[in-house]
């Protein structure tokens, strides 16, 4: 041994106390394990994990159990879905806690920012972790380049894994197979065979709701309803929520069909899900299982959703034009509007020496006075009805002559775009071609010493690949749209000629069905405006009649 210099001094190291030699022998440990999926042979794995810990902790002479943390069936590209490994974290911060013990940096994390971060703040708690399979102490702090190294390669494979997975479900998705998720989906479950069946009591509930949405309900008033029937929600509650219900009405699986990748995970890091508006394809499945609901009526239900949104605004106070949320308790509110501001009216009753009268007012005018609508009109109620049923007789009693217009401006939509010579198939031949030539060019380019000269062909190639492109998809997106249009054609030439001839009573259902919007003109006289788009002026008074507009 070298002997120390003459002007150095040697410390004796401390010697350990009977407090710090009791503690080493009575060291609480703790262990964690994981496993990935809660498959059966997974779970064994679990199972056998959480053995080997226990015994190994059990037989350490010196050692305290504090427990065995394991999660079964969670991921580990992050520590937020793993509970009962953030409770480990949190017992470590109580200082009850004195070291850890887990398999490999695969299994304590997966993502290499977790990984380092939790390994720091124990390390600077004085706590270990012992990774066994790399043999690796994270309380050095050589070890964390180790760690970085080993978790960068977990990350790494994580991120692999998940883009095998992602791959092999949009292969799935393209050859037609689609999982239904039976547990929130009310009116189906699952068959013997795997496939969907249907539920017959919860189906008339999905009926039900379509059938009252048409009718000009609300989301509220239909939840009412469904209350009062004691229909059952999917989860088997009684309560039901107006958010639910335009679910239903939205999801084309009531249609028997299924449209995938409505979203996306963003990566296997964050797990976000994020709403696929355009970044990546949708796939839709027709006649993938059994309907409930009609294409047609789907279809119907889709449209109204869309008129609705249309007609909604802020609320009376947020805009001079005072238009408000759509409201289903009286078919008017969203139909009759103001003819010289465009505001919607408001049905008010009027109270006065003991006598009742029931009238409808520009909300507008109500709310700024003259402000901004100087002339607008009060219609009696009963007047207002009277007239709108006269001008939809007088449509009716023309019915031979309006299902031919109407039948007859659908058939127009449906004609084949102007100009377009191309088929899809041309376009693909094309693309193909297209191809080629970009393939052949770039071979050349590579061969030649100036791959300038090439600039301008890649150019036009790629210019002409991305227009037929763009292309294909206007000419898709039009098939489809036609596609709907001949649907629609054809529910109008089977229900417009089985029409009742004349309407004697104020049917709600029934005229909400057919108008689109009525117009307040002036004291005297209304513009009726059809969802068939024909347009009608009518006197108010009723033994008055006015001319056709």
């Amino acid at each position: 041994m070298k002997e120390i210099a003459p002007n150095v001094i040697m410390i004796p190291p401390k010697e350990e106390t009977a407090q710090e030699k009791e503690r080493k022998r009575n060291l609480r440990v703790a262990a964690y394990c994981r496993v990935s999926t809660d498959d059966e042979e997974q779970l064994s794995s679990y199972e056998n994990q959480r053995d080997y810990y226990t015994d190994k902790i059990m037989n350490e002479p010196g050692w305290t159990m504090v427990d065995v943390f394991a999660d079964e069936g969670k991921t580990g590209t992050s520590t937020c879905s793993r509970k009962d490994f953030l409770r480990m974290i949190r017992q470590c911060r109580q200082g009850k806690i004195d070291m850890i013990l887990t398999k490999s940096v695969s299994r304590f994390a997966r993502n290499t920012v977790d990984t380092l971060n939790f390994t720091r703040e124990l390390r600077n708690l004085g706590i270990p972790v012992i990774f066994e399979e790399q043999n690796i102490n994270s309380i050095y702090p050589e070890s964390e380049f180790l760690i970085t190294l080993y978790g960068a390669f977990a990350q790494s494979e994580s991120e692999n894994t998940s883009s095998r997975v992602t791959w092999g479900i949009r292969q799935a998705m393209r050859s037609g197979h689609a999982h239904l998720h039976y547990k929130w989906l009310l009116g189906y479950e699952r068959g013997p065979d795997g496939k969907a069946v249907i539920v017959p009591e919860q189906a008339e509930t999905v009926r039900f709701i379509y059938q009252r949405y048409l009718a000009g309900d609300t989301l509220r008033t239909i939840k009412a309803a469904l209350e009062e029937k004691g229909c059952l929600t999917v989860t088997g509650k009684t309560e039901w929520t107006p958010a639910r219900i335009q679910s239903i009405l939205t999801n084309e699986k009531y249609c028997g069909d299924a449209l995938l990748q409505k979203t996306f995970i963003q990566d296997c890091i964050s797990k976000k899900v994020i709403q696929n508006t355009g970044q990546l394809p949708k796939y839709l499945i027709q006649n993938h299982h059994p309907a409930i609901i009609s294409r047609e009526e789907f279809d119907a239900v889709q449209l109204e959703l869309a008129r609705r949104r249309a007609r909604t605004g802020g609320n009376k106070k947020s805009a001079p034009t005072g238009r408000c949320k759509y409201s289903g308790k009286y078919i008017l509110s969203n139909l009759l509007f103001c003819g010289e501001c465009g505001t919607a009216y408001r049905r008010c009753v009027w109270q006065r020496k003991g006598y009742q009268r029931v009238v409808w007012r520009c909300i507008s005018r109500i709310t700024y006075g003259t402000k901004y609508c100087k002339h607008s009109v009060t219609i009696d109620e009963d007047l207002l009805k009277q007239a709108i049923l006269t001008a939809v007789n007088r449509v009716m009693a023309s019915q031979e002559d309006l299902t031919d217009k109407l039948i007859s401006a659908m058939r127009e939509e449906l004609l084949t775009i102007p100009g377009e010579g191309l088929s899809l198939s041309d376009i693909d031949r094309a693309l193909e071609n297209l191809a080629n030539q970009f393939d052949q060019l770039l071979k050349e380019a590579s061969l030649s010493a100036d791959s300038s000269e090439n600039a301008e062909q890649f150019r036009r190639i790629s210019t002409a690949m991305s227009e037929l492109k763009e292309r294909r998809a206007q000419i898709e997106k039009l098939h489809r749209e036609n596609e709907q249009m001949y649907r629609r054609t054809k529910a109008a030439e089977a229900a417009l000629p089985a029409a009742s001839a004349e309407i004697t009573e104020w049917k709600e259902d029934v005229l909400y069905q057919l108008l689109e919007k009525v117009t307040v003109l002036d004291e005297a006289r209304i513009k009726v405006t059809f969802r068939s788009g024909v347009e009608i002026e009518q006197a108010l008074e009723k033994d008055e009649r006015s001319v056709t507009a």
